[in-house]
Formats: structure tokens, sequence, C-alpha cells
């Protein structure tokens, strides 16, 4: 009977955190896809359009360490539910903006919500599967991520041909009013073993990822050498320095330090940070050059690139199930590599006369490649630490995988208007190429990077089974020698 309850709530949970991780993705999306309707019907100028993705971005990034602490103190459940209402809410507002700046404001609250949920989301499956049950549950959770990222630029696409921009935030509305009654009635609650909230520690991160992503998502606008991206970047660097210092010595730390003394720990977020830099930061130039040089429309661009992402929702499952048998490093070599010889194969392709069926072989290898890290690279992150700091392992991977997607977007945009434009589809072509090799050099770095560092992550779940197993003895006889004695 005991058995069945749990296998119950697992089911509820693995559910609910993926449709919370769905919604989440889904407009991240979506919105990029709306852009040019939502200039011509606000009147917004490129430099406030701009700020209806900064908003989200920035919120989002500097903010997912603290999603992961408020989690840990006050309840994983309860934060959950709380950003999902956040969330829902602002898409209201976004859906409902009569201007430009209130559009951003939602946008910005948006973000903080899914700051929230993302981190929550992992810690959550983390608490309800046991680490040998885990890889499966993190296969689904990042399969129903692939099929946001599948039909985001669809969905978007589709929304605006048919109707207005106004419904892509319409859309997550009915979802998070289903969700949050049925989260506060199945999810189960947990917390992490702070007793305190680390409001300096939160102080410090937040300002610190503050100037390094506002940095980061201006430099594409302004130039590395301005003075306000200098300043940004230099004293985010500093806040940041200033966080790690700090979290040496409190005795609460919100970002226990030494979980970077963990070998697998460590690689997985080089593993990750290299993915989100060369993937994502070159998924940015190739949906434009499905639109600007193979003259697709945004749905038929978004269609399109299902083949790639399709080959994401399929494989993630299977890499979850297989890498909790052979272990995560090899899937995350494997994933690296893949994603490398898929870009470096466009590289070569990239030409004003290419057609989108000479792409087709290497979308399906890149979304394949993407897929063989997602699950295996959580499964690794939290099989590293004990089951009681998995948000703030969690909010930490996120934290890095954020930065790598920003920076590489930013990086690749410099190495793109250095060699390129959008002057004519050959002008974009020049800059195209360039900036997908960059991009396939950092993915073949991180590739060598997890091949050269070995580890084993079965070992140390495994490790850290058997120490909760003991603690829990050792409570439980613990409980019975007061109970004797009372």
């Amino acid at each position: 009977m005991a058995q069945a309850t749990d296998h119950h709530r697992r089911g509820w949970t693995l559910g609910l955190v993926s449709v919370g991780l769905f919604m989440v993705v889904l407009d991240n999306l979506v919105v990029s896809i709306a852009l040019p309707s939502i200039h011509r019907d606000l009147g917004a100028s490129i430099q406030t359009l701009e700020w209806t993705v900064n908003a989200y971005v920035l919120a989002y990034a500097v903010l997912l360490l603290t999603g992961a602490a408020l989690g840990d103190r006050f309840g994983r459940k309860r934060m959950f539910i709380a950003g999902l209402t956040v969330f829902t809410a602002s898409s209201a507002a976004a859906a409902l903006a009569p201007t430009i700046g209130l559009l951003i404001a939602a946008r910005a609250t948006q973000g903080i919500g899914a700051a929230i949920v993302t981190p929550l989301t992992l810690t959550l499956l983390a608490d309800a599967f046991p680490p040998e049950r885990r890889g499966m549950a993190l296969g689904v959770w990042s399969g129903i991520s692939g099929i946001a990222v599948a039909l985001g630029p669809l969905v978007g696409g589709g929304v605006i041909q048919i109707s207005s921009w106004h419904w892509i935030f319409w859309i997550n509305v009915p979802i998070g009013l289903v969700v949050v009654p049925l989260a506060a009635a199945r999810l189960g609650e947990s917390r992490g073993s702070a007793r305190r909230l680390d409001l300096r520690g939160l102080a410090l991160s937040g300002a610190g990822l503050f100037g390094i992503v506002y940095g980061l998502v201006r430099v594409q606008s302004q130039g590395w050498t301005n003075p306000e991206i200098i300043v940004s970047l230099a004293a985010g660097a500093l806040l940041v320095a200033a966080f790690v210092r700090y979290e040496l010595h409190t005795s609460e730390p919100m970002l226990p330090l030494d979980f970077f003394a963990s070998r697998g720990f460590t690689v997985t977020n080089v593993v990750s940070l290299a993915m989100y830099f060369g993937m994502f930061g070159s998924i940015f130039f190739l949906s434009q050059f499905l639109q600007n040089v193979l003259h697709n429309t945004p749905f038929q661009a978004g269609l399109k690139l299902l083949v790639w992402t399709g080959a994401t929702m399929i494989v993630s499952p299977l890499a979850g199930f297989f890498s909790e048998r052979w272990g995560s490093r090899l899937f995350m070599v494997a994933g690296l590599a893949l994603q490398a010889i898929a870009l470096g194969w466009l590289a070569a392709l990239a030409g004003i006369h290419e057609t989108y069926a000479s792409a087709i072989g290497p979308f399906i290898l890149a979304g394949s490649g993407m897929a063989l890290v997602f699950a295996p690279a959580a499964n690794a992150v939290l099989s590293s630490v004990r089951t009681d700091q998995a948000g703030q392992a969690s909010g930490a991977t996120n934290a890095i995988r954020e930065l790598g997607g920003v920076l590489g977007v930013s990086v690749l945009a410099t190495v793109f208007s250095s060699h390129g434009g959008y002057a004519g589809a050959q002008d974009f072509v020049n800059g195209l190429v360039p900036a997908l090799w960059v991009g396939t050099a950092v993915l073949g770095a991180g590739a060598l990077i997890a091949a050269a560092f070995p580890f084993s992550t079965r070992a140390t779940a495994a490790a850290h089974g058997a120490a909760e197993a003991a603690a829990s003895d050792a409570a439980a006889r613990t409980g019975e020698l007061l109970g004797g004695t009372a």
C-alpha cells in the first residue's frame, strides 16, 4: 500500500514539475517570434523592444540561486506554487499590457516567477525519486522541456499568424490555473538543511550576477569597449568574488563551495556552460538563417526546426534511462562531440544557395547531442550532492547554464558583427560561418574536458545513499532509545 502511494506521488510530482518547466521554456521561446508584431502594435523602438527579452533574461538568470535558496528555507512545494502563481499572473499582465513599458515590467516579473520555478522542478524530482529511479524521471523531465523547445517557435509563429501577439502570453494562464491547485494538493513538501536565509549571500550573488548578465545582454548593442559594459562586467565580477569569499567563511552558505571539490559536480557544470555557450548561441543565428537567407516565414522556420528539437524530445528519455546503468560521463562526452560535429557540418555547408534538405542531417545530430547531455547532466549534479543539498546544487547549475547561454549569444554576436551583418543574404552568411566555428570550438573543448576528467556518479550516488541510510538508521535508534527512556 505504501509502495503504491509512493508511486502515485512520484507520478504526480513528475507530471506537475514537467508542466511547470514546460510553461517557462515555451514562454521564453515564443516571445522572440512575436517581436516584429509587438513593434508594430505598440510602436516600440528597437532599443525598448530588446528589453522585452532582456528584462526576462536578467530577472531569470540573476535570481536562479535565490529561487533555490527560498525553496530550501521556506519549503520547495510552497515556493514552487508561489513561483507558478507569479508567472501566471504576470503572463496575464503581459497579455493586457497597453504600452511597451508595462510589457517590459510584466516580462521582468515573469522572469522572477520562472527563476523560482526552474530550480525547484529539479529539487522536487530529486526528493520524490530515489537515486536508482531518478534517471528515467529526469529523462522524461528533460524530454518535456524538449517538447517546449520544439513547439516554442512553432506555437509563436502559428498564434501570431492566426490571431495576435497577446495570445502567446494568454496560453500560460489556463495552464497555471490548473497546475497551481493540483500542485497544492498533490506535491509533497520538503526543505533544505539551512535553518536561516543567507541574506548577505543573496544580495552579493544577485548584485554580482546582475552586473555580469546586464553587461552581456547590453554588449550586443553597445560593444565590448563601451564604458557602461566595462563597468557593469567589472562590478559584477568583483561582487561575485566578494560572494565567494563570504560563502567560504559563513556557517550556513547558500552555495556550499565544497560542491566544486567534487569532480562530478565541477565537470558537469563545465559541460553545461560549454553546451549553452556553443549551441544556444548558434541557434540564435540559425533560426535567423532560415528566415533571412532561406526566405522562410517565422512559422515555416519554427516548423523546420522541429527536426532539431524533435530529436531532443525523443532521445532525452532514453539518455536518462541508460545513464543510470552506464553513468553520465559517457553520454555527456558523446553529446558535446555530436553537437560540435553538427555545428562544424553546418558551418561547412552554410551559403546563400544552401537548401533546407542539406541541413536535416546536422539538425538531427545536434538535437540528439543536446538530448544526450540534458538528463545525464542533471543526474550527475544530483548524484554528486546529498539529497538535502539538491536545491542549492540545482540553483548553481541553472545559473551557470544560463550565464553560458547569455555569454554565447554575446560572444557569437560579436564574431558575427565583425565579419558580416544584415545588409543581405551573403553578408549574413559571412558573419554566420565564423560564429558557428567558434561555437564548434567551445563544444569540442567541453567534450575534451569531460573526457579528460573521469568521475563516477553512480559510485557517488551509492556513497550518498549509504550515508543517508546510516543517518536514518542512527536517527531511528536514537528515537528508540529516547522512547525507551521515556
